[in-house]
């Protein structure tokens, strides 16, 4: 742990705008898991992308590890999950400034192998209030053992009563996203590289095109942005698989989760309070 003390702390600025085109992206792409109303949980997402040159580029198109998080000897990289606090929230029009500061680094054995975690806070700004807060937890892995076996994730427990949307994320979706958010991760695009180095069963649903398609139930649900959402990623959701978001009170708020129909397993759940 030691080798990564100095990256503990590290703080980097970036500074976007949510212009009328950049919002307009954002609804159609999300269409009609999109919320009523002018608010847009996730629309944070979408801003100050980080942008290296090609030659600055990781195996997987990313920004190449030792840039903006540590090179930890895993290549493999994940969205695990993380939590969101509203503040007021980001609109259009909006000058955003995010700030991002690297919480910690661990480490940890899984069934799969060795796990790397980088936590990240980061704080969104407009004219210096702060208006969204966030810790965004990433995951990274080794690469697969072909000998091994495949993971098997438990069904799903039946929800009486819920809410619930459906979706079949498709080709054209996957690309929007990447596009919209700079995104060069070859799991979404590139299905040699999902399947014969990553180890997917196809190409991969973004973890916030996800947790994106709960805030905005949730939001319609509660009547408002959720003050609270706390999400966390399960298992991988490959692209045609069609999809339920579903939603179901609580005493404190909401239960949500994505369900994969197929397999009748959940990939993402979530809790949102007003």
């Amino acid at each position: 742990m030691s080798s990564f003390d100095d990256w503990i702390g590290r703080t980097r600025s970036a500074t976007d705008t949510i212009t009328d085109r950049l919002a307009r992206e954002f609804r159609v792409t999300i269409g009609g898991m999109h919320c009523n109303g002018p608010d847009a949980p996730g629309l944070q997402w979408i801003l100050a992308p980080d942008i290296y040159p090609a030659e600055d580029l990781g195996r997987d198109a990313h920004p190449r590890l030792g840039l903006v998080v540590p090179d930890l000897g895993l290549p493999r990289r994940m969205w695990a999950g993380g939590s969101i606090t509203w503040h007021g929230g980001i609109r259009e029009g909006d000058t955003v400034t995010r700030d991002t500061t690297v919480r910690d680094i661990t480490f940890k054995d899984g069934r799969t192998g060795r796990l790397g975690f980088v936590t990240l806070d980061h704080r969104y700004l407009v004219g210096g209030a702060l208006r969204v807060e966030e810790v965004h937890d990433i995951v990274y892995r080794e690469d697969p053992d072909p000998s091994a076996p495949t993971p098997v994730p438990p069904k799903a427990e039946p929800w009486e009563g819920a809410e619930v949307r459906r979706a079949t994320p498709d080709a054209t979706l996957l690309f929007r996203y990447s596009a919209m958010t700079f995104n060069g991760h070859r799991i979404h695009y590139d299905h040699d590289y999902a399947t014969q180095v990553e180890g997917y069963a196809g190409l991969v649903v973004h973890g916030p095109i996800q947790s994106t398609w709960m805030q905005h139930l949730a939001t319609d649900m509660l009547g408002q942005v959720p003050g609270a959402f706390r999400y966390r990623g399960l298992s991988p959701l490959t692209v045609g698989t069609p999809v339920a978001v579903e939603a179901r009170r609580t005493d404190t708020g909401l239960d949500l989760r994505v369900r994969d129909l197929t397999r009748d397993v959940v990939t993402m759940a979530a809790t949102a309070q007003a």
